[in-house]
């Protein structure tokens, strides 16, 4: 009756055990995973089992009383199931849960390892004085009481379903192995074979078998779903206007997308095998090099940092050169750029630029940037450099000609007027456009440096906007009033311009085709 009673009370807590490490083994993944989990698990249990079994028919074949050691083989069962399902789970667990699990499979080994002496070795099973079942009985509980302290005992096993190591998908196969192994050695000693060794011998070849077709049947649909997985994303990339390449560490291209083709009229299997920095500008091949190294560096170091960006010009087929942003990230085989054109984004920025600081009529500066340019003049100025100086000008009877002959005239009036002044002054001085019929020019070096080199230039400018306008066959006649203010020590850009502007009212007061200058001291100075 004790002996029913302890059967059954194994058998409870055999199927509990089982149960809740089948429920651990089930959650994540398809059916098709936690199959192969659960068939692991038997290929483990069942080869050790049926080793078990051996012995104990050997034990049996000695005379041996068969009884005591079948309940001693039944603890043996129940720690070798649950060892096979946890030994199974192990190697799909990652790295830093494996902890509580290879602990628990540990002890559950020591505590199959006590109960396996306790049928084979003679009692009291004592070497050198230590009762070799005991000590292993009090290891093994001892691991057990520690296993759910440790990292990943208290943690769901989360198991991830694409890394399985290739430890995982032999370890249940060695079980197996030696299994086949003690009954060839049984059945070579002229031992018995009997119903329940061939029931676990076949039981074992069976979840083999099913292992391999579900292993096989898992394989194919991951096939299905790389080769999936792989038509999008290559269907992303050849659908992508950006340019996606990829290169090794050495700079070699190993893949261009199609996109090459739109975008760099370069075929892409003309550019694999070529060598980074490809069709670069020269000037910006320093920035591209740089940030290829960085990465370099960090993947021989086994970092793995943001990328980088670069901006760099590309020489397109046709010759022209191409503004090209670049994001550069580590990639498996080395590098990977994803490159987009962006030539028309720049030519745009730099058109909205030109517009917010030039005349659209003239295409001369207009006041915002005269005024910086007169800012940085006085910045840049030192104690042995000369002051700059500022020309402001006036088309006197521009309103009328304007008034009479339509705004179109008045229009190429003041375009030819522009080149004009352009014309009467070197080329890093600055003529601009402030609105209207007015207009500046900022003089620097030699030329701020000498009032008679000002005036000089003055002079040019009334003589050269005072002749004839031929405009649709119209002579149309305009003169000028200049004014001329020169930087003093401590002035600001605003006050430059003030007294430049101050003069030039003072000199149409004077009457037309006048010159004033305005210095330190607000004082007129008439020149003509």
């Amino acid at each position: 009756m004790a002996g029913l009673l302890a059967l059954t009370g194994l058998a409870v807590c055999l199927g509990l055990g089982i149960a809740g490490l089948v429920l651990a083994a089930t959650e994540g993944g398809t059916p098709l995973v936690w199959l192969r989990r659960l068939l692991d698990g038997w290929l483990i249990a069942g080869s050790l089992l049926t080793l078990g079994w051996v012995l104990l028919l050997h034990r049996a074949d000695q005379g041996s009383d068969v009884w005591p050691s079948l309940m001693g083989l039944a603890r043996v069962v129940t720690d070798i199931l649950v060892l096979g399902l946890l030994a199974a789970l192990r190697f799909y667990l990652n790295r830093q849960e494996r902890t509580a699990t290879t602990v628990a499979a540990v002890a559950l080994t020591i505590l199959a390892a006590s109960d396996m002496l306790r049928i084979l070795l003679p009692a009291p099973g004592v070497w050198c004085g230590i009762p070799l079942a005991g000590a292993c009985s009090v290891m093994g509980l001892l691991l057990v009481a520690v296993t759910p302290w440790l990292p990943g005992g208290a943690s769901a096993m989360e198991v991830d379903r694409r890394a399985t190591p290739v430890i995982a998908a032999v370890a249940a196969f060695v079980p197996v192995v030696v299994c086949e192994l003690a009954l060839a050695a049984h059945a070579l000693a002229g031992g018995d074979i009997d119903v329940v060794m061939v029931v676990l011998a076949g039981s074992v070849l069976l979840g083999l078998g099913a292992r391999q077709g579900v292993a096989h049947a898992d394989n194919l649909r991951l096939m299905r779903e790389a080769a999936a997985r792989d038509a999008r994303y290559r269907t992303l990339v050849d659908g992508s206007s950006d340019v996606i390449t990829i290169a090794d560490l050495d700079g070699h291209l190993l893949y261009v997308s199609p996109a090459a083709r739109e975008v760099f009229g370069y075929l892409p299997e003309d550019l694999v095998g070529a060598r980074l920095p490809l069709y670069c500008h020269p000037d910006d091949m320093s920035a591209l090099l740089h940030a290829v190294e960085t990465l370099r560096q960090e993947a021989a170091s086994g970092t793995s940092g943001p990328g980088a960006r670069v901006s760099c010009r590309v020489r397109a087929a046709d010759g022209r050169w191409c503004h090209v942003e670049s994001t550069i990230s580590h990639h498996p085989e080395g590098l990977i750029f994803n490159s987009r054109d962006v030539t028309k984004r720049v030519e745009l920025q730099a058109q909205l630029e030109h517009l917010a600081f030039h005349d659209t009529l003239t295409g001369l500066p207009n006041r915002a940037l005269f005024a910086d340019r007169v800012a940085h003049a006085l910045r840049k100025r030192t104690a042995r450099t000369a002051p700059p100086a500022v020309l402001f000008v006036d088309l006197d009877g521009f309103k009328a000609v304007n008034d009479s002959n339509g705004h179109a005239t008045g229009d190429a009036l003041l375009r030819l007027a522009a080149r004009r002044l352009q014309d009467c002054v070197r080329a890093g001085d600055t003529v601009a456009r402030l609105g209207g019929d007015e207009f500046a020019a900022l003089l620097e070096g030699e030329a701020g440096a000498c009032p008679f080199t000002v005036r000089e230039v003055a002079e040019r400018f009334v003589s050269a906007l005072s002749k004839p306008y031929r405009i649709n066959s119209i002579d149309a006649v305009v003169s000028a009033s200049v004014g001329i203010a020169v930087a003093t020590p401590g002035i600001t850009p605003d006050e430059l311009l003030h007294n430049a502007d101050l003069a030039m009212y003072q000199a149409k007061a004077a009457g037309k085709g006048r010159i004033r200058m305005l210095q330190a001291a607000p004082a007129d100075d008439a020149v003509r």
